[in-house]
C-alpha cells in the first residue's frame, strides 16, 4: 500500500463527487436535533452500509460529534474485516486515507500489527471518514480492523488505544437478511445486551462487527460507562424491502 490509501467504495457506498457527498451528509445530519445538554461521549457505535440505507442512523452519532467538533481531537475507529480472515487486530500501514473530500491523516496504532490486506477493500471503516470530515473537520483517525478475538483481548487492545483525548467509534451493522419482523427481534436482543453491558450475549450471527462490538462494550463497562440507545433501524426503514433487511445501530457510551 502506498503512503495514501485510495478510496475503495466511493461512488458505491457513498457519492464519488465531493459536492454531492458533502450535501448528502449535511442533509442527514441537519435532520437530527441535538440538545444543548448533550455531552460528548467516550465512545459510539455506528453502522456502515451504503449511505442511503444506514446514513440516517449514522447521522444520530455524527450530529453529536458535530455539536462537539471543537473537542474531538483524535478518533480510534474499530470495525470488522469483511474480506480477509483475520486473527486479532490490524492497523493500517498507510499514513493517510483518501476520500472525495480530501485525505484523512491516519496514524498507526502502537502495538497493533500493520497489515495492508484487511484494509485494502474494507468499507466498514472508510464510510465513516466522510462523515468525520464534514462534521468534525481535520482530525486524526486511527483505523483498526478487529478479527477473531476474545472479548478480553479486544477490550484490552482498545484500552491501550483510547485515552481521555480520544473518541472511540465502533463500526458494525446488526442482523443480516432476515425478514423485518425477525430482524427487529434479533436486533432488540443485541441492543438490550449492549445496554446491559453484557457483551457475551451478543451473538456472532447478529452483528458483522461482533468482535469489535463485544470489545467496545466490555471496555466501556470496565470504565463504568453507560450505554445509551440513540437509534435502531433497518434497511426497510430507508431504502430496502421488508423481506431481506439489515439492522443498523447507533449508541453512545458515557
Amino acid at each position: 500500500m502506498s503512503d495514501v490509501r485510495p478510496a475503495a467504495v466511493a461512488g458505491r457506498f457513498y457519492p464519488g463527487a465531493a459536492e454531492s457527498l458533502r450535501t448528502m451528509i449535511e442533509s442527514m445530519v441537519d435532520s437530527i436535533e441535538v440538545p444543548d445538554s448533550d455531552e460528548l461521549a467516550r465512545a459510539y457505535v455506528v453502522p456502515h452500509a451504503g449511505y442511503r440505507y444506514s446514513g440516517p442512523t449514522a447521522a444520530h452519532v455524527y450530529a453529536r460529534l458535530r455539536h462537539h467538533a471543537a473537542r474531538v481531537k483524535r478518533v480510534v475507529l474499530v470495525g470488522p474485516s469483511h474480506f480477509v480472515p483475520l486473527q486479532g487486530l490490524a492497523t493500517s500501514p498507510a499514513a493517510g486515507w483518501q476520500t472525495p473530500l480530501g485525505t484523512v491523516t491516519t496514524p498507526a496504532a502502537e502495538g497493533i500489527p500493520a497489515e495492508e490486506a484487511p484494509h485494502e477493500r474494507e468499507h466498514s471503516l472508510e464510510v465513516q471518514l466522510p462523515f468525520l470530515q464534514v462534521c468534525v473537520g481535520d482530525v486524526e483517525v486511527t483505523p483498526i480492523v478487529v478479527g477473531k478475538s476474545t472479548i478480553e483481548d479486544a477490550a484490552t487492545a482498545i484500552n491501550g488505544l483510547v485515552d481521555d483525548q480520544t473518541v472511540l467509534l465502533c463500526s458494525t451493522d446488526l442482523s443480516h437478511y432476515h425478514d423485518e419482523e425477525t430482524a427487529k427481534r434479533l436486533d432488540r436482543a443485541t441492543a438490550d445486551a449492549i445496554l446491559a453491558a453484557e457483551p457475551r450475549r451478543i451473538k456472532t450471527s447478529d452483528a458483522c462487527g461482533v468482535f469489535a462490538l463485544r470489545g467496545t462494550v466490555a471496555w466501556a463497562a470496565h470504565h463504568g460507562l453507560s450505554a445509551r440507545e440513540l437509534n435502531l433501524s433497518t434497511s426497510a426503514d430507508t431504502a430496502g424491502t421488508t423481506e431481506r433487511v439489515v439492522g443498523y445501530p447507533a449508541f453512545s457510551f458515557s
